[in-house]
């Protein structure tokens, strides 16, 4: 998908390449082999598993034996700088057994326990004080991560999974840039905060 100009895919690899030593992209089957001709100066570019958790199985199977750090990114976050990626690694560096850029919590939260196609009720307000929005690339020791993923668990980020493993998570502060791009209306706010950062805004 095109956004400023350039495939998220693009942004997301130029941004890796200049932290990290390699990376390999993890896509869909389809479009392994469209990917292998196209994607400049990656190591590989392999098919995912059915599951998130799995397609990061599927790219951790490729990293080499001698890496001690591993970054997983969500290709979906074209907005992440260079500079998040050097944040996660250094956090590692220092100790952590894995690093995620976080942002505070801005909106109110409600408890909606059964949601259907015209709502759901409201049966509490959720203290947002400490609570942060969890962001890509992460950060992870590569020992840490390969023993989180032992017995093929799944999660919604790897760093659940570490910290299920008893490991230590640290957080960094994340960038507005690195909004995730899910739906049609995330497009336009990307696409807009890296013209910004394109034009000198320095986001």
């Amino acid at each position: 998908m095109p956004v400023a100009g350039r495939s998220m895919v693009a942004w997301s690899v130029d941004a890796a390449q200049t932290a990290c030593d390699g990376v390999t992209l993890v896509v869909p089957v389809q479009v392994v082999d469209e990917l292998a001709d196209s994607a400049r100066g990656v190591v590989g570019v392999v098919a995912g598993g059915a599951t998130r958790s799995g397609s990061v199985r599927a790219g951790l199977a490729t990293v080499p034996g001698d890496a001690d750090v591993v970054v997983c990114h969500d290709a979906a976050r074209p907005g992440a700088s260079a500079r998040l990626f050097r944040a996660v690694i250094a956090a590692v560096r220092g100790g952590a057994d894995a690093a995620v850029p976080a942002l505070a919590v801005s909106d109110t939260l409600k408890r909606v326990p059964t949601w259907g196609d015209s709502g759901g009720a409201v049966t509490g307000t959720v203290d947002r004080s400490g609570l942060f929005a969890v962001q890509t690339p992460q950060a992870f020791r590569r020992e840490a991560l390969v023993a989180a993923h032992v017995g093929a668990p799944e999660a919604t980020d790897d760093a659940a999974l570490v910290e299920a493993a008893g490991g230590i998570v640290m957080a960094v502060p994340g960038e507005a840039a690195a909004h995730k791009v899910t739906t049609a209306a995330d497009l336009v706010v990307v696409e807009a905060l890296l013209t910004t950062r394109a034009s000198g805004g320095g986001l």
